[in-house]
């Protein structure tokens, strides 16, 4: 069995930015609003499964709460304390929910109580809900409040394949960013420069099979790359 730090999906989660393809018109949108501080109260990430939604989420909060961009524009995520601590999932205002198991407004009003203190270590608590569809209405009511009136120190992150079910109410709240499917030619790409990090030796036919197979989603090709590894 393969541990988890060698599986290729993990290994490759981008970091940073830079490390985020096919996506180029929300990292620039979204860096410059953010060296603008001009930082909206809630994002929210469509798209397929795969595509970096939850990645993209992670990396925003590392960036709201990343200490050298009191000095530079351009700040460095992989030497970043603050950033470090939420890419090893240690960091203790950026708060992580997965809605597909945290359906209810119990769930919905420990969100809203926490949200009212003030963050312990960065200087914003960074709420980051995946697979947002899945709140029951009476969750999405009650957070409703708390979007439309923030505290300054607290900003929300949704994630969702299924941004039809999300109500208008919240969707009105939130900059909204649709996360594409990745062209062909990016993805067989970025396998390539992966199959040469891991000295994988793989034929350009065999990535393309890989690459229609994923349909744009770096995940699902990174995954479909580990199991054919037997077979390339």
């Amino acid at each position: 069995m393969k541990h988890q730090s060698d599986i290729l999906a993990l290994k490759y989660r981008p970091k940073d930015f830079s490390d985020l393809i096919g996506q180029e018109y929300l990292v620039d949108t979204i860096q410059k609003s953010i060296q603008l501080n001009k930082i909206p109260n809630a994002y929210i990430f469509t798209g397929i499964r795969g595509v970096g939604k939850t990645t993209t989420a992670r990396i925003v909060a590392k960036m709201l709460n990343c200490t050298s961009f009191d000095t530079s524009n351009k700040p460095d995520l992989l030497n970043c304390d603050q950033a470090k601590a939420i890419t090893e999932d240690r960091h203790p205002d950026v708060i992580e929910i997965d809605a597909a198991s945290n359906t209810s407004v119990e769930n919905a009003r420990e969100i809203i109580e926490n949200v009212k203190y003030n963050p312990v270590l960065g200087k914003y608590k960074v709420y980051i809900i995946d697979e947002v569809h899945m709140l029951s209405k009476s969750a999405f009511n009650a957070l409703l409040k708390t979007l439309e009136e923030p505290p300054p120190h607290s900003k929300f992150i949704f994630a969702t394949t299924e941004i039809r079910k999300v109500p208008i109410t919240i969707l009105s709240r939130c900059q909204r960013f649709d996360l594409q499917r990745v062209l062909s030619d990016t993805l067989i790409e970025h396998l390539k420069w992966v199959c040469d990090q891991e000295n994988i030796k793989a034929s350009l036919e065999s990535l393309q099979i890989i690459t229609r197979v994923s349909g744009g989603s770096v995940r699902d090709a990174l995954s479909l790359l580990d199991l054919s590894l037997i077979h390339i």
